[in-house]
């Protein structure tokens, strides 16, 4: 008979060997999807990318929607605990620069995440609860900053939300790059035209 500690000895290492598969599929994903976009994610691809038959690959996720499930959480958690941090950085109105800096920041240094999160959805994908939960969080910071501050109401923060996430889009798409501008400059008159100049103290929301 195995007793419970042989047992957790026997396991140990082959959880930790499947947890090691499994965060280099998750790096071999994103590779795909760095280069290809989320809507070629090939299970087979990164199979033979690894040495590995694709038969093999399931036993560590059971399909494509198991493994952009678990990136998308993982890009959302990223995502949330830069906003939570900005938001604690500062109060009132400035935290919404920092969070908004936050934001920018993470999009350009990931660009195909931030189209997973905000981009157009992949087709016969469904993210699952968690995954809105964590949205959620994002969005939370911002409705706390600008429920504390007077002459706001709920919509004042959804607008906030909407309208960085399409100067955003647009630059991530190259849209500013034949246009006279810096967009980090149209970013930051942006955000403090959004949270109403007169709050907020002299100085340039910092850029990547």
């Amino acid at each position: 008979m195995i007793t419970e500690p042989e047992r957790m000895t026997s396991e140990g290492p082959r959880a930790r060997y499947r947890q090691q598969v499994r965060e280099e599929i998750q790096q071999q994903a994103w590779q795909q999807i760095e280069s290809a976009g989320a809507s070629a994610l090939s299970l087979k691809a990164i199979a033979t990318g690894m040495g590995m038959t694709a038969p093999a690959l399931y036993r560590y996720y059971t399909g494509r929607d198991e493994l952009l499930t678990q990136l998308i959480v993982s890009a959302y958690r990223d995502l949330a605990e830069l906003a939570e941090a900005a938001a604690i950085s500062a109060v009132a109105p400035q935290c919404l620069i920092a969070i908004a800096g936050a934001l920018r920041q993470w999009a350009l240094a990931h660009p195909q995440r931030y189209l997973l999160l905000y981009g157009t959805p992949v087709p016969g994908y469904r993210a699952p609860d968690e995954a809105t939960e964590l949205a959620r969080r994002i969005f939370a910071p911002i409705t706390t900053a600008f429920d504390a501050l007077p002459g706001t109401d709920g919509t004042t923060a959804v607008t906030f939300w909407t309208r960085l996430h399409g100067v955003l889009s647009l630059e991530l798409a190259g849209h500013f790059t034949t246009m006279n501008f810096d967009p980090a400059e149209l970013w930051d008159a942006e955000v403090r035209s959004l949270i109403q100049p007169g709050r907020v103290a002299a100085g340039r929301a910092s850029r990547p």
